[in-house]
């Protein structure tokens, strides 16, 4: 076997069609038996569609979820405006992460991944991974992609220095009986912050984090009923809950990506507060990058180095994940007068300052990221016809006019 990943989520089964796209033989490896139904993940953003769409998978994802026209920064109330955007998909999609993790495994599975569920990882073993019940799978390389816990992480003795949580939030999925205008509603005030988010199946997301919510275990529907209450003045006639959640933001970064044949990405290389809903997003672009770098080295069509541009490229977009986060942190908490005159400051810039609202949508959708041998490359036709995108599809390098793009999409180097 070249690869073993751990963890099925949206990281590691982008991985795994990925490897199997550049011809490399996977297995992955899952503790849970089925995707949990309860999905931290709502938001695919427009470099994500990208992506999704430079393989031939966008229109699965297009179909089911819904759109959005922009995004948010720190849940200010002027939202950032994609269609500024140079992309075909100048939108959020909403999409539960349940269903994000389906429709990536059964794309895994169409290429050949072998996806085995219910299947524990203690650590690593020699040549590959040791298993709870004492046997090993084999790999040549092993992939954490097991979330912010990482067994694998801890295992190659990956340090994940930063910082405690301080500040708590709190989310439910609930079903509401008179919803807000248009479904979705951003507040923030002196009694807290508040998202009302449309979910596909009817169901609505509240997401909040005001000055008295603390750490421990979820909490009640009439703790979050009130809290509501307290910040909207209505209950929006919530009920019967399917999900109740607390969470903080605590940020944390792995200190290398990559320890010899051991790689982390997703969670498990970062760990933040959900700010923007970016974190799925970065995680499956951490994917991206590497998945054809390593079926490359696995099948001996370029050298082991190419491995060591992974965490060249990929750790400093998780850095500006970690420091944009912690920024909306600070602007969604600001609860004082002068933290709500802050934040109508920056909301008036995102109104009138459209470089400014630009760059932060850029950032926001992942589509800013760049690396040292060119950005990303919008879709495009191609001088002898067809698209990019269409010519990405199997993961191979295209020439285009600027230049030769990688099967990531990024410029290679000249």
């Amino acid at each position: 076997m070249d690869v073993v990943i751990v963890g099925a989520g949206p990281t590691g089964l982008w991985l795994a069609g990925e490897l199997r796209l550049g011809g490399a033989t996977v297995t992955v490896l899952e503790g849970r038996d089925a995707p949990d139904r309860h999905s931290k993940a709502l938001t695919v953003h427009p470099r994500t569609l990208e992506i999704l769409d430079s393989r031939g998978l966008a229109d699965r994802f297009l179909a089911e979820g819904l759109r959005v026209p922009n995004g948010h920064f720190a849940s200010l109330p002027d939202r950032l405006d994609f269609s500024l955007l140079e992309t075909r998909f100048p939108f959020t999609l909403i999409l539960v992460q349940a269903r994000t993790e389906e429709l990536l495994e059964e794309r895994a599975r169409e290429l050949g991944a072998d996806v085995r569920r219910g299947v524990r990882v203690a650590g690593l073993a020699p040549g590959g991974v040791l298993l709870e019940d004492g046997s090993t799978v084999e790999g040549r390389y092993v992939v954490g992609c097991d979330g912010t816990r990482s067994t694998i992480r801890e295992a190659a003795g990956i340090d994940f220095p930063g910082t405690d949580a301080t500040t708590w939030g709190w989310l439910a999925d609930v079903v509401l009986d008179a919803p807000p205008a248009g479904g979705l509603l951003t507040l923030t005030g002196e009694h807290g912050g508040l998202m009302v988010v449309p979910m596909p199946g009817g169901r609505h997301r509240l997401v909040g984090a005001d000055a008295t919510a603390t750490g421990g275990g979820a909490p009640t529907l009439d703790e979050v009923r009130a809290t509501v209450v307290r910040i909207a003045g209505s209950d929006f006639g919530m009920r019967d809950p399917d999900w109740l959640s607390r969470f903080g933001n605590a940020a944390r970064q792995a200190a290398t990506y990559r320890r010899g044949n051991v790689f982390v990405a997703g969670d498990a290389a970062h760990m933040h507060f959900p700010a923007g809903g970016v974190g799925m997003n970065v995680g499956i672009a951490d994917a991206h990058n590497l998945g054809w770098k390593l079926a490359a080295v696995a099948g001996g069509r370029a050298p082991d180095a190419l491995l060591d541009s992974y965490h060249e490229e990929r750790w400093p977009v998780g850095a500006e994940l970690l420091e944009h986060t912690r920024a909306q942190t600070a602007l969604m908490t600001a609860y004082s007068p002068d933290g709500q005159a802050l934040r109508r400051v920056l909301s008036e810039m995102i109104t009138t300052a459209p470089d400014f609202s630009r760059r932060l949508a850029e950032r926001l959708s992942g589509l800013a990221a760049s690396y040292a041998t060119g950005p990303r490359v919008p879709d495009q036709e191609l001088p002898e016809g067809g698209t990019l995108f269409a010519r990405l599809r199997d993961g191979g390098f295209v020439p285009t006019p600027a230049g030769l793009v990688r099967p990531d999409g990024h410029l290679a180097a000249a």
